[in-house]
Order: C-alpha cells, then sequence, then structure tokens
C-alpha cells in the first residue's frame, strides 16, 4: 500500500549538492550597508522638534526681557512654582547665567526664558505677559491649567483637564 501512495505523489525536481549551498549562503548575507559618505561630508542628522513651546511670552514680556538682557549685568530668567500660600502653588522667577540639568529653554523672538523642569506641569500651556501700572509692575501668567485661586492671586492650585 506505501508503495501504490508514493507512486501517486508529484516528484519534485532533484536539487544538486551546489545549487543548496547558493540558497544557503543567499539567506545568511546580511542586508546591504549604506552607501559609504565622502570623509569631510557630514550627514545631516532629523532633530526632533517641538510642535508648541511650552509657554508663550507676550510682545511686552519679550521687551522687558530684551531690556534684562541688554543692561550693564544680563540676566535670563527661569521660572519656577513653588509651595506657598493659600492655594498651593506659587510662581517663582529667578535669575540665572545658564540652564539646570533638566530644565525646558523656551526662545521666542530671541529672547530666552529657562523652565524649571518640575514646574513644568503646572506652566504647560501658559502665557508669560508684563504688566505695569501705578502701583507695580510684573510678570503676569494666563494659565489654562489653574483651577483653583487665592483672593488676592498670589497662588493657585493646577489639576488635570477633564
Amino acid at each position: 500500500m506505501l508503495t501504490a501512495l508514493a507512486r501517486r505523489r508529484p516528484r519534485l525536481p532533484a536539487l544538486s549538492l551546489c545549487h543548496v549551498r547558493t540558497v544557503a549562503s543567499e539567506s545568511s548575507r546580511s542586508p546591504p550597508a549604506p552607501p559609504a559618505v565622502p570623509p569631510g561630508v557630514q550627514r545631516a542628522r532629523p532633530s526632533p522638534r517641538a510642535t508648541k513651546a511650552v509657554i508663550a511670552i507676550t510682545p511686552h514680556a519679550v521687551r522687558r526681557l530684551q531690556d534684562l538682557l541688554q543692561g550693564p549685568t544680563p540676566r535670563l530668567i527661569r521660572i519656577g512654582v513653588r509651595n506657598k500660600g493659600c492655594a498651593g502653588l506659587s510662581y517663582h522667577l529667578d535669575y540665572v547665567d545658564k540652564p539646570g540639568k533638566f530644565d525646558e529653554v523656551v526662545e521666542q523672538d530671541g529672547v530666552k526664558v529657562f523652565i524649571d523642569s518640575r514646574a513644568l506641569f503646572s506652566i504647560i500651556g501658559s502665557e508669560m505677559d508684563w504688566k505695569e501700572d501705578a502701583l507695580s509692575a510684573k510678570f503676569v501668567f494666563n494659565n489654562p491649567n489653574i483651577k483653583d485661586a487665592c483672593g488676592c492671586g498670589e497662588s493657585f492650585t493646577v489639576g488635570a483637564q477633564p
């Protein structure tokens, strides 16, 4: 009975040992190497780009920051938040020479502002403005993340977006 089944099966063409070696050597090849770059020519590396800055700076704030940079001692600003006030957090601005290790750098219209990495969640999406009136002159933040603020406006609380 086995001989009858063996006869009905179609026969495959015989492969020579030489052909088998050729097929095996072609399948074990590594993918082709990229073309060689001539010496002295560097490839352009793609750089990730943010589509939107962490914080927007109004023209009034840009002018004030430019004035700070053109003064006798150029000063850059680092924005952070501290636990303070009745609502929980308050903005804290420092003069710095260079960013911290994990600070976010926001550059707009030729001025730089550094954002403390621990303050990113609280500040992201905000707008920084400069306000002057008869009694004060200060940077003001319009923050869409604020869920609660104290009556005097010095401190705030942020929460997750619904």
